[in-house]
C-alpha cells in the first residue's frame, strides 16, 4: 500500500492518534519518521523549513502538499479516501460533524490541557478558582454530550465520522487527567461512545490502552523552602503568628478533599481471602488445572467474609452486534470503580449478532450484593443470584465463567472482560 506521506507526533500525542485513527479507519498508509525527538527535532532547521511554527503533529503528503493543527490534518486525511462516509454525505451532515470536532477540541479538550498545566505547575502560579471554573465548565460540556447521546450510537449520523474519532481521542486524554470514577459514574453514555469507537478493530492498535483514573489530577504544592533564622534578638512569643497565618493562606490554594464517609463494607469482621492476591492469581495463573486459579481459590476462598453471584443482563433481546455487546459489559465494569477494592468478576457475551446473551460471575465482599453494585447507575439492568459453590451446578457456572468457556442454550463464549 502506497504512503499518503508522513505524520510528525508522538505514540502517546492523542490529537495525533485522531489523525492516525483516521487513516486507519479509511484503510491509508501514513508513515511515521524514524527516531523523532520532539523538542530537538522539531526546532532544527530542516522541520523549520516545512512547519515554521515548530508545532505537531504536523503533516508532510507524498506529493509536497504539507499541512499543519491537527483538526486539519484530520479533515483531510479523511476526505482522501473514496467513498469515505468519516465526512457525512450532504452539506447540512457535514456541518454537524465539524460542529461536534469543535465542541470536543474547544469546550473538553481545552480544558484538560489548562487543568492539566495547572496541577502539574506548568502555568503558575497555581490558582484554585482558575481550577474550579475549568472543571465547572467542562462537567457542563459532558452533560450536553451525554444528553445527545443518550438518543443515538454516534454523533451525527448512524455510521462512525471524523466527529467521533475526534471526541474519542479528547475523551481518551480526560480520562487520565479530569474525568476520573465519579465522573464516569454520571456519564454513562459518553463512556458507552468512547468504548465503542475505541474497540472498532481498525482503531484499537492507534488507541491502545486506555488510563482510567480513579480520581483527578489535583495539585500538588511544592514543598515550602526553609527560612534560616535571623541573627538578631529573640522576638516576643506572639512574633511566630504571622508565619502561621502565612502558611494558611498558602494552603488555602491547595484543593481540599472532603472527608469521605466510611463504607460499611470495611466495618465487615477481616476476612482471611485477600481479593488483591486472588487477582494476581487469576491473572498469573491458568484458569484450570494443577496448581490454577480456580485450585488457588478454592483453597484460600472464605464463604463467610465473601459471597460468589451469577449475574445475566436483563434486556439480551435488544443486543445487535457481539462487539457492541461485550462493550456494554466494559461500560458496566467502568462504572464499578468506585467498588474495586471489593469485587472481582468476569463476565462475558455467548451467542452471534442478533441472538447474545450477557452472563458471568462476581466475587463480591459480604453477603449482599446490592451495597457493592449499586455504585453503578445501572446496576438494576442486570439479574443477581447467588451461587452455591456446594452445589455441582453452580460451581460448573461459576468455574466455565472464570474459564471464559461457559455455555448457556447452546450459545459459547465469544469474548470477555474482567474486572480487576
Amino acid at each position: 500500500m502506497t504512503s499518503i506521506g508522513t505524520l510528525y507526533t508522538t505514540p502517546q500525542q492523542h490529537s495525533g492518534k485522531r489523525i492516525r485513527a483516521v487513516a486507519a479507519f479509511n484503510g491509508l498508509k501514513v508513515d511515521l519518521p524514524e527516531h523523532y525527538v520532539h523538542y530537538e527535532d522539531n526546532k532544527k532547521p530542516e522541520f523549520l523549513s516545512k512547519f515554521p511554527h515548530g508545532k505537531i503533529p504536523a503533516f508532510d503528503g507524498a506529493d509536497g502538499f504539507k499541512l499543519f493543527e491537527s483538526a486539519a490534518i484530520a479533515r483531510y486525511v479523511a476526505a482522501l479516501a473514496p467513498n469515505s462516509t468519516l465526512l457525512g454525505s450532504n452539506l447540512k451532515e457535514a456541518a454537524l460533524i465539524d460542529q461536534w470536532v469543535s465542541f470536543a477540541d474547544n469546550e473538553i479538550g481545552a480544558h484538560t490541557t489548562l487543568i492539566f498545566q495547572l496541577v502539574k505547575g506548568i502555568l503558575t502560579p497555581y490558582s484554585k478558582p482558575l481550577h474550579t471554573a475549568f472543571a465547572e465548565r467542562q462537567i457542563r460540556s459532558f452533560k450536553t454530550l451525554e444528553a445527545h447521546l443518550s438518543t443515538r450510537t454516534f454523533l451525527v449520523t448512524e455510521r462512525i465520522t471524523l466527529a467521533d474519532i475526534t471526541l474519542t481521542s479528547v475523551i481518551q486524554r480526560a480520562l487520565s487527567v479530569t474525568l476520573d470514577a465519579s465522573l464516569r459514574a454520571q456519564f454513562p453514555n459518553i463512556i458507552r461512545h468512547y468504548e465503542t469507537i475505541v474497540n472498532q478493530p481498525q482503531l484499537k492498535e492507534v488507541f491502545g490502552e486506555t488510563e482510567y483514573i480513579e480520581k483527578a489530577l489535583a495539585y500538588t504544592p511544592p514543598p515550602k523552602e526553609k527560612k534560616e533564622p535571623k541573627p538578631a534578638a529573640a522576638p516576643a512569643p506572639k512574633s511566630a503568628k504571622p508565619a502561621k497565618e502565612e502558611e494558611e493562606e498558602e494552603e488555602d490554594d491547595i484543593p481540599k478533599e472532603e472527608p469521605k464517609p466510611k463504607n460499611p463494607l470495611d466495618l465487615l469482621p477481616k476476612s482471611s481471602f485477600n481479593l488483591e492476591d486472588w487477582k494476581r492469581a487469576y491473572s498469573n495463573k491458568e484458569t484450570r488445572g494443577p496448581d490454577g486459579a480456580l485450585e488457588w481459590f478454592y483453597k484460600n476462598f472464605d464463604p463467610e467474609g465473601f459471597s460468589v453471584w451469577r449475574v445475566d443482563y436483563k434486556y439480551n433481546n435488544e443486543l445487535t452486534q457481539t462487539y457492541m455487546s461485550s462493550n456494554l459489559i466494559g461500560g458496566f465494569f467502568n462504572r464499578l470503580e468506585a467498588s474495586r477494592k471489593y469485587l472481582f468478576g468476569s463476565m462475558g457475551v455467548l451467542g452471534e449478532t442478533n441472538n447474545s446473551v450477557i452472563s458471568g460471575v462476581l466475587i463480591s465482599r459480604g453477603q449482599d450484593i446490592k451495597p457493592v453494585v449499586e455504585v453503578a447507575p445501572d446496576w438494576e439492568s442486570y439479574e443477581f443470584k447467588r451461587l452455591d459453590l456446594n452445589n455441582p451446578e453452580d460451581k460448573a457456572f461459576f468455574e466455565a465463567a472464570l474459564a471464559w468457556d461457559l455455555e448457556i442454550d447452546g450459545k459459547s463464549w465469544v469474548d470477555g472482560k474482567n474486572f480487576k
